[in-house]
C-alpha cells in the first residue's frame, strides 16, 4: 500500500523539527559555558516531536501536549519495543517548562543535560529505524 502523501509530509515535518531541536541541544552543550537549561528544553522538545512523528506516521491522533508519558504510551500501543526509551524519556517532560521562567527551581548540571541528550539521540535513531526510508530526510 502506498504511503499517504499527507501523513508522509506531516511525519517528515515533525522529524525535521525534532532534528532542529537536537541540533539546538548540541550547540547549547558545546557553548562555553554550556547552556544546560536550554539544552534540556531542546532534548524534551526533540523527544516530544519524535513521538509525534511516529504517531503521525501511524495515523494515531494525539492532543496538544508536552507529556512524554502520554505520547510515549500511545507509541507503545503501536510498538511495545520502545518501552525502555519511553521510560527513560518520561522524566524529561518537566524540561518543557521547568527552566523557562523565573522562580525557585533547582539548577540542573551539565551531566544531567548530557544524559538527556544521549537519550534524545537514542529516541531519534529508534524512531528513524521504525519508519520507511521514504519518510526520512
Amino acid at each position: 500500500m502506498p504511503l499517504d502523501p499527507v501523513l508522509f509530509a506531516d511525519t517528515k515535518a515533525w522529524l525535521e523539527k525534532a532534528r532542529i531541536d537536537l541540533r539546538g541541544a548540541e550547540v547549547d552543550l558545546a557553548a562555553q559555558p554550556p547552556l544546560v537549561e536550554d539544552a534540556l528544553f531542546h532534548c524534551q522538545q526533540a523527544i516530544e516531536k519524535l513521538f509525534k512523528s511516529f504517531l503521525t506516521f501511524h495515523d494515531h491522533p494525539f492532543r496538544k501536549t508536552h507529556s512524554l508519558e502520554e505520547l510515549g504510551s500511545a507509541c507503545l500501543k503501536i510498538d511495545p519495543t520502545l518501552n525502555d526509551l519511553v521510560e527513560q524519556s518520561v522524566p524529561f517532560t518537566e524540561y518543557a517548562w521547568a527552566f523557562r521562567y523565573p522562580g525557585e527551581q533547582v539548577s540542573p548540571n551539565q551531566e544531567e543535560a548530557e544524559s538527556a541528550f544521549a537519550v534524545a539521540r537514542k529516541v531519534f535513531q529508534a524512531v528513524l529505524d521504525r519508519l520507511p526510508q521514504e519518510v526520512l530526510f
